[in-house]
């Protein structure tokens, strides 16, 4: 089986990435491999035609790939919150929570991530136009314009923002970590920690993702595969190094070195349960952006029958 995840080295879907070179899956059963396939949306639309099984990305995107929720669901929490930042130059001198220093800047971010920033600045009160805020993906993110082929939005975005292409970026923990200890990035906004409007934590999650057609022809891996996650968040919590374990199979020396210390900070989100709460203000959140014109319910968007895995 294949599970597939848009950003690699980064904080932001490890726990998938863990489970397979931790041997979680394996121990499920499940014989996984994982890939990298960026952006979301590409990573999505490879899953709906049948090219992977499993997709550890951003729960908010998933109608990208499957309009209205027909066709894929949510099976489990890889960590709960909106889980990007905003980070911008350090010589503009923002402070944390200051959402109003974005204001006439050029700010480098993801395909459908980018949402989640621009939803957020609207119930802050900043207009786009009005506020002469630029908001494009990352200049070389993708290489020759290419979904789908090798990148890790996070370090592209932090080497962009050092070389002085982009004003600031939203992005994930590593780039975010990178930037801060190069001292080209300043933290702004961190929403999974209270940063900007309460109810944009609910905007979205990391989450494990698959078809409708996998439940119905193989509802025990499905089963095994939130398990694996599960198993990936206890042994995490138990000891942190492990994410350096991984990380030095994975990642660059740097930020193999680095990962351990972002993820002991994002141990407390570690959770696969989905809430009802959570589903509604993701709905909200979709409706807001036009990702889907409908009110879903909760079972249209989880895979409630696998719930009794998430502990």
């Amino acid at each position: 089986m294949k599970i597939a995840v848009p950003d690699l080295i980064s904080n932001s879907y490890f726990p998938a990435a863990a489970a397979v070179e931790l041997g979680m899956f394996k121990e499920e059963g499940l014989d996984m491999s994982l890939e990298l396939i960026f952006p979301v949306d590409k990573t999505l639309e490879v899953m709906r035609d049948g090219g992977i099984d499993f997709v550890a990305g951003s729960a908010h995107s998933t109608p990208h790939a499957f309009p209205e929720w027909r066709g894929g669901k949510l099976l489990a929490s890889l960590g709960q919150g909106m889980y990007w930042f905003l980070i911008l130059r350090t010589d503009l001198g923002a402070k944390q929570g200051d959402v109003e220093a974005i204001k006439g800047l050029r700010i480098g971010a993801a395909p459908l991530v980018d949402l989640g920033l621009k939803q957020l600045l609207v119930e802050s009160g900043i207009d786009e136009e009005r506020d002469n805020v630029h908001i494009a993906p990352v200049p070389g993110a993708i290489p020759g314009g290419a979904p789908g082929k090798v990148v890790n939005f996070g370090l592209a975005a932090a080497k962009a923002l050092e070389e002085g292409t982009i004003d600031g970026f939203w992005a994930n923990g590593m780039g975010a970590e990178v930037a801060i200890r190069s001292g080209a990035g300043t933290m702004v906004l961190d929403a999974r920690r209270g940063d900007g409007p309460p109810g944009a934590f609910n905007y979205t999650m990391p989450a494990l993702i698959t078809s409708d057609r996998l439940i119905e022809s193989d509802p025990d891996a499905c089963a095994a595969a939130i398990r694996a996650i599960v198993r990936t968040h206890k042994a995490l919590k138990q000891d942190v190094s492990l994410a350096t374990e991984v990380g030095k199979k994975l990642f660059p020396a740097e930020p193999a070195e680095l990962i351990a210390g972002i993820i002991e900070r994002d141990l407390p989100y570690y959770d696969a349960a989905i809430t009802p709460e959570f589903v509604a203000g993701m709905n909200q959140f979709q409706k807001d952006v036009g990702l889907v014109t409908e009110t879903v319910s909760y079972e249209q968007v989880v895979a409630t029958q696998f719930s009794e895995c998430w502990t």
